[in-house]
């Protein structure tokens, strides 16, 4: 399955509240107290509308009950005439009471958008952690980075800027409308016509750019995917003189993603100036109808103040209210672009953990496989390695070999036939219980930008500096290791950059080595280092204590030659099985390999016997 196939859009509420975990409280403090702000926010109007009216002038006074009491126990007007300071320290307590929602919704709002952060990247971590080889296959490295990155930070924009606003910026309408309706009704309904041509405006132009936000959320995954892998392949790209070319692609990735910007942008432009527009409109009604309802005397001085500051407060919020809407059409694709990881099936870990020897011998019995469809890469691969011997397999490039170690690792299964340790299909074991008896070392070694101990010991609870050195001993690394500066302390550097590819080559042996695995499988990783230092590594695991099962995956003749059996296989098929001289004798594919290795085949292929 590929990243760019669609997950659907039900479900968005139970990922946004699976997200939440740990950050609910937070977001909730702060929105009860985006309320209070917004409430105590409207109060002072309605403060200052009663000082000029009924303080300042002769209107009778316009407050609710509740607030015409509380003016009474002040004084009543003709005493808060006299002394304006009381009018003055309401209003500069109302504002600090504001001040004070406003830092405490601030602070409930950060700290709800870090936790939330925090636990998105660990969700989203722990569930790639433990998805199979076949998903990570299938789907590009920088896709995946930019949906835990770029995606996670727009769904956390949406959850605490956006979604929060929209709860606010909600009550803060409601509320709004109220005072003003107390203040003038026929203002209200010129106010109350323009929210709903806003939010409908908004919903239409959500909708409209929604693929718009998809298609640049698709091409920014494919531009971090060049950009990750001419950084990760710098020296092949060096090497090959591919500077140029790599530079192109990227520039035209690039533009592509630029042009797509550039007419979202132009998109939501023309949504911003329309709204300007819109709100403008308003606003020159509002000054237009009030000034004359006040010049009439149809409404007071203070009460036309008081309208007009609810008219300015409540247009932000109403444009906001279009601005979420808005912001939701990319917020709603991040958000499937995160469910595609979520919902995509973990490796199966269920199974038995015990009852099987793993020392015992290894079959695969008729075993078919294919990565893709019907391109099968296996084709009925029957044979035995036998316990605590040394089983060496041989074959042209695509045979399979590299397949058989994946299988019997349990990073795929079989699509046909089984294959059994000690009797027991390894497809009845738990896969985490296989690969802690089942050692591989990889045809490419990765190392991780660590020391050398800490890769060495990477499958260790805790570093053993002894055991580490007992493995790198027996990888004939130990050494070599003694010779850097700072031993095994050394940092590799990424990808092991610093390390010849010998040396990453036997780091990985003794990285495998480390855990005394009863079964051990070696995927062509001695290929980088010459021939004694194979002959060297290969004595030493016969030496060792509880010597392992092992298969030997070469392209090298003297590496397999002395095993105890040779598998040689052809398009997915074994084609010739014995030992060394059995087969040399036999006089088929693995005497034509034999012979071109010689150092005659070598001088006749190089045309030196000319």
């Amino acid at each position: 399955m590929s990243l760019d196939n669609k997950t659907g859009k039900k479900g968005r509420g139970r990922l946004l509240w699976r997200l939440l975990k740990g950050s609910r409280r937070y977001f909730a403090f702060g929105i009860f107290l985006g309320w209070m702000m917004s409430l105590l926010d409207l109060v002072n109007p309605r403060i200052i509308s009663y000082t000029v009216d009924t303080v300042l002038g002769d209107a009778a006074a316009d407050l609710p009950d509740f607030a015409l009491r509380l003016a009474a126990s002040l004084g009543g007007p003709e005493y808060l005439k006299e002394h304006l300071w009381i009018v003055a320290g309401a209003i500069v307590t109302v504002a600090l009471l504001s001040v004070a929602c406003r830092w405490g919704f601030r602070m409930m709002n950060a700290r709800g958008q870090e936790t939330l952060l925090k636990h998105a990247r660990d969700l989203l971590y722990g569930h790639i952690e433990r998805l199979p080889l076949k998903w990570h296959s299938s789907n590009r490295t920088g896709d995946i980075i930019q949906r835990c990155t770029s995606d996670v930070e727009t769904v956390r924009a949406f959850l605490s800027d956006q979604l929060v606003t929209l709860i606010r910026t909600a009550v803060q309408i409601v509320l709004a409308l109220y005072f003003m309706i107390g203040v003038s009704p026929r203002l209200s309904i010129i106010t109350a016509v323009f929210i709903p041509v806003v939010v409908t405006f908004s919903v239409f132009f959500h909708r409209g750019i929604e693929k718009s936000f998809e298609k640049v959320d698709a091409k920014e995954g494919e531009l971090s995917s060049v950009a990750q892998e001419n950084l990760t392949g710098v020296r092949v790209v060096r090497a090959f003189g591919r500077e140029k070319y790599e530079r192109d692609r990227f520039e035209k990735t690039n533009g592509e993603y630029t042009g797509m910007w550039d007419h979202l942008m132009k998109l939501l432009s023309a949504f911003w100036a329309t709204g300007d527009a819109l709100s403008g409109l308003q606003r020159l009604l509002i000054l237009f109808i009030g000034g004359a309802m006040a010049i009439g005397g149809q409404l007071s001085v203070g009460k036309f103040i008081a309208f007009v500051s609810y008219a300015a407060m409540l247009e932000w919020p109403v444009r906001s209210l279009g601005r979420v809407i808005a912001g939701m059409s990319r917020a709603g694709v991040s958000i499937d672009r995160i469910r595609y990881i979520l919902d995509s099936s973990r490796e199966d870990t269920s199974g038995d953990t015990s009852g099987c020897d793993f020392t015992g011998d290894v079959v695969f019995d008729g075993v078919t496989f294919g990565y893709a469809g019907d391109m099968e890469v296996l084709r009925g691969v029957s044979f035995t390695a036998a316990a605590g011997k040394t089983t060496g397999i041989l074959g042209t490039t695509g045979s399979g070999k590299s397949t058989l170690m994946y299988l019997l690792c349990r990073l795929y299964d079989p699509t046909g036939g089984r294959i059994t340790v000690g009797g027991r299909n390894i497809s009845s074991l738990n896969r985490e219980y296989v690969r802690r008896n089942v050692g591989i070392v990889m045809q490419e070694p990765f190392l991780f930008s660590r020391t050398l101990s800490e890769n060495i010991g990477i499958g260790l609870e805790k570093n053993d500096i002894d055991l580490v050195r007992h493995a790198a001993r027996t990888a004939v690394l130990d050494e070599t290791a003694m010779k850097f500066a700072k031993g095994y302390d050394t940092f590799v550097g990424e990808r092991g950059v610093t390390l010849s590819g010998g040396q990453k080559q036997r780091t990985a042996i003794a990285q495998t080595l480390v855990l005394s695995r009863p079964i051990l499988l070696m995927d062509d990783s001695l290929s980088a280092v010459d021939t004694r230092t194979d002959t060297l590594i290969r004595d030493a695991l016969d030496r060792a204590d509880n010597r392992p099962t092992r298969i030997i995956i070469s392209h090298r003749i003297t590496t397999l030659m002395n095993a105890d059996r040779i598998i040689v296989m052809d398009r997915g098929r074994v084609v010739e099985e014995g030992t060394h001289a059995q087969l040399y004798a036999r006089g088929g594919m693995y005497r034509r390999i034999c012979d071109l290795q010689s150092p005659e085949g070598m001088e006749r292929m190089t045309g030196g016997g000319k």
